[in-house]
């Protein structure tokens, strides 16, 4: 496998993560790994510290899109890629800024930007860091 074939993985499990994200939750058991950590760095997330399951993953994105009417995510920008075949799976880093709105009771748009990283271990995502912009952040994360 090339690197540019490595890349286009990285891209594809990136695009995955964003389709997963807009209710496409028969990925979450296809792209993530059985137990995995979610560092999430913003206002709101705090329902996803204790994440660390597929299953519980499906469940918490499947309400934020009860309570966020329209919720769409939109990768932006270039991704950045670092990795590696290690025993023929790719293993590294995938980041890339997104775009992320829905529609607020008062039927404004909502729109935050941020960037999530995703280490891959085997070919699956074991770790996500993200953090996005907004109104108030998190003091703390645990």
């Amino acid at each position: 496998m090339s690197d540019n074939d490595v890349r286009q993985l990285g891209i594809h499990t990136y695009d995955q993560w964003t389709a997963m994200w807009n209710g496409d939750l028969d990925l979450v058991e296809k792209i993530m790994a059985p137990e995995f950590v979610l560092r999430y760095a913003q206002a709101g997330t705090e329902a996803f510290d204790d994440v660390r399951t597929p299953q519980q993953l499906a469940d918490i994105i499947a309400a934020w899109h009860r309570v966020r009417r329209g919720l769409r995510f939109v990768a932006e920008g270039t991704a950045v890629v670092d990795l590696a075949l290690v025993d023929g799976a790719p293993t590294g880093l995938v980041a890339r800024p997104y775009l992320a709105s829905f529609t607020d009771e008062d039927a404004r748009t909502v729109a935050r930007s941020g960037t999530d990283t995703l280490r891959i271990t085997n070919g699956l995502i074991s770790e996500v860091w993200s953090v996005s912009s907004g109104s108030a952040g998190r003091t703390f994360y645990h």
